[in-house]
């Protein structure tokens, strides 16, 4: 394994809470406001790693172990996620669909502890994120798709890497329609608006957030460090795609690649500050419109 494969994992390790400060202060530019700390979320972690935590009579192992298997499913992906150019430190035929279904099991196990709360807004909670993920998982293995058939190659480090210029030049529409799909993967998988408001206090509108409303402590942390990272890493995969920096030189090429991150963190706080939030039940045809791209895109890819 090359030495520089383990600059995308380790940034990521150190600087995914920074993606939403970054999200946050934009949110407050756009607003007028100063915002929280840029650093506000490393804090909070800090915070809840010296508090305890109080579990209620109800809740059984499931409810424990839904942070430790979701952070340690997050992380597990983390390693498969290349950035920019520099390849991820395990990369190998087929491990999209492996990237793909840890999330899957990240997702599996919250949704678990949330219904073995026996609390009805946290199963309200966990029904939403199912049908959501019904409809967003296919946007994202068709778009994965469009751009495996292109690069020839299963693998996430080999396809990004061969995004290059030339390859928007000649197929651009494509490139353009997967980038676009996985924008909205991002934003949906993610809880972000206008899908889901993560600010928001009402358990009657929420949808990740009420899942994991009677965590504290070390769970509450393990919790929000896993969705940080679950952010960096479908990051990762766009700005891979529509930054096409390829110099050959991993040190420069990862400073790209951090570059887009941090642009990836603006653009959220962007659409977020100028889009409200959307209707539940509008929320599936943004999800299945996100599918259509994918499936356009891999219809024009095989062509």
């Amino acid at each position: 394994m090359d030495g520089t494969a383990i600059l995308p994992p380790a940034a990521a390790l150190l600087l995914a809470p920074l993606l939403l400060g970054v999200i946050n202060r934009t949110k407050a530019f756009f607003a007028g406001r100063r915002g929280r700390p840029l650093l506000q979320l490393y804090f909070d972690l800090f915070k809840l790693l010296r508090k305890g935590a109080t579990y209620s009579r109800t809740t059984t192992w499931v409810f424990r172990a839904g942070p430790i298997v979701g952070l340690a499913a997050v992380l597990a992906a983390l390693v498969l996620v290349p950035l920019g150019a520099v390849g991820a430190p395990l990369a190998f035929g087929g491990d999209l669909l492996v990237f793909a279904y840890l999330l899957c099991l990240m997702r599996f196990f919250t949704v678990l502890a949330a219904l073995d709360t026996g609390s009805s807004f946290e199963g309200m909670g966990a029904s939403r994120e199912v049908l959501f993920a019904a409809l967003a998982e296919p946007a994202l293995f068709l778009g994965l798709a469009a751009v495996a058939h292109q690069s020839g190659s299963l693998s996430l480090s080999a396809m990004i890497a061969a995004i290059d210029p030339a390859t928007w030049v000649s197929r651009g529409p494509a490139l353009g329609l997967v980038a676009t799909a996985l924008g909205i993967v991002l934003l949906a998988e993610n809880s972000r608006l206008p899908v889901d408001d993560p600010e928001t206090h009402l358990e009657l509108t929420m949808i990740h957030e009420v899942m994991v409303l009677d965590y504290g402590g070390p769970d509450l942390a393990f919790v929000l460090y896993g969705a940080a990272l679950k952010l960096w890493v479908l990051a990762a995969l766009l700005v891979g795609l529509i930054v096409p920096v390829r110099t050959g030189r991993p040190l420069l090429d990862a400073a790209a690649g951090l570059a887009g991150m941090l642009s990836a963190a603006v653009a959220i706080g962007a659409v977020e500050s100028s889009r409200a939030r959307l209707r539940l039940v509008r929320v599936p045809k943004l999800l299945v419109g996100a599918m259509a791209l994918s499936a356009l895109a891999l219809v024009l890819v095989l062509r």
